[in-house]
């Protein structure tokens, strides 16, 4: 077992003014949706183009939401692809639709525009794309691909708040855009989400759907004309948020170049596929994430479990979802999407977060060889 510190894969960058600032939220007595929630949304909106932006609580809120501002329901289709978080296509079937896959493109491992078109029915009612680890799909040919067949695109963007495309920072362009701002996410309010908006219209639709329906009378009476959900940020929340874009530049910076480092001291001769770079549309490095060699891909456990031993936290983002039962139940089975599978069995979830030191990045890339020999030899006993 290792001596020297645990070094997890993703942690938290929380500065003592925002810790202070918390403090100040919680001794003001108003805690929940609040004055640093409108100061959030405002700021948020400033860096987005002026586009309107609503907080919610989490970002499979701000997805689910987002369908059911666009009518979406029972009968209808969303394209979206099996290699995410499950709560992609947990919220289609919140709302009653049908989530529609599509395999991954290998070289990106985002959802392969290419196939989108053969999936597209007279059900489909919406697309949508994930940034996997930050890098974003190719808004150019998927907004293109929404506009010929007049379909609603609802990014989910929960792991690319900072990158862009092109010259354009993600959310400041398009249809409506979900981030997420979950505890391991580049931004986080430790749990929080937002959806960017194309107009105010939209925008009051949206705050009717986060809070029960709720319209605010002059008065002070309220009228409900329609179903709501419980889904509004708190101010507590708010104040992390604030704090964080503050420095969410600088992160994506840091990320940035602990990410070229690995590159730079990883060991070739290993076998593992290397994340896709993006010299041309930058992502935010949300996740580093190597594929293991195929040899070892029935073996990641052990992979996993030598790295620990080393003192070295690996994750797993994400299992092919379509093979879930959940999924499987619904009529997927193996061999639907082979792509997704093959990515989804052979990737790990190395540490990258901003507090890391050039130092720490070397220690990974020595741990990894180490467990690489020590998996490759558990393979050969079995």
């Amino acid at each position: 077992m290792s001596a020297r510190p645990f070094l997890p894969f993703t942690r938290p960058s929380i500065d003592e003014r925002t810790i202070a600032e918390v403090g100040e939220v919680l001794r003001s007595g108003w805690i929940t949706t609040g004055p640093q929630c409108q100061a959030l949304e405002d700021a948020l909106s400033e860096r987005l183009g002026g586009r309107p932006v609503r907080l919610v609580n989490s970002g499979t809120a701000a997805l689910e939401l987002a369908l059911r501002l666009c009518g979406i329901g029972p009968g209808d289709e969303v394209v979206t692809t099996p290699l995410s978080w499950v709560a992609t296509a947990n919220v289609v079937l919140a709302v009653g639709a049908t989530p529609v896959f599509v395999d991954a493109e290998a070289a990106t491992r985002n959802i392969d525009l290419d196939r989108v078109e053969a999936a597209i029915t007279s059900r489909t009612r919406a697309l949508m794309p994930v940034d996997l680890a930050g890098l974003p799909v190719d808004r150019d040919r998927l907004h293109a691909l929404a506009g010929r067949h007049g379909l609603r695109v609802i990014e989910d963007a929960a792991q690319s708040f900072g990158a862009r495309w092109g010259n354009r920072a993600i959310g400041s362009f398009g249809d409506l855009v979900s981030f997420s701002f979950h505890a391991n996410k580049n931004l986080t309010c430790a749990e929080g989400g937002c959806l960017v908006l194309n107009n105010e219209e939209e925008a009051r639709r949206f705050e009717k759907l986060r809070l029960q329906g709720v319209t605010r009378l002059p008065d002070g009476g309220m009228e409900v004309e329609a179903w709501g959900s419980k889904a509004n940020l708190t101010d507590v929340a708010a104040a992390i948020g604030l704090g964080q874009l503050r420095q969410v530049d600088g992160f994506t910076a840091r990320r940035r170049a602990l990410a070229e480092r690995y590159f730079e001291r990883w060991d070739a001769s290993l076998g593992f596929e290397l994340p896709p770079g993006d010299a041309a549309h930058h992502g935010n490095w949300h996740m580093f994430q190597p594929l293991l060699p195929r040899r070892l891909a029935a073996r990641r456990g052990d992979f996993i479990a030598a790295m620990r031993a080393q003192g070295i936290g690996v994750g797993v983002h994400y299992p092919a979802m379509h093979l879930f039962a959940l999924f499987r139940n619904r009529g997927h089975a193996r061999g639907d999407f082979p792509v997704a599978e093959d990515i989804g069995a052979r990737t790990v979830t190395l540490p990258l977060f901003p507090a890391m030191a050039d130092t720490d990045v070397d220690r990974v890339c020595a741990a990894v060889t180490v467990a690489a020999a020590c998996t490759a030899l558990i393979r050969g006993k079995r």
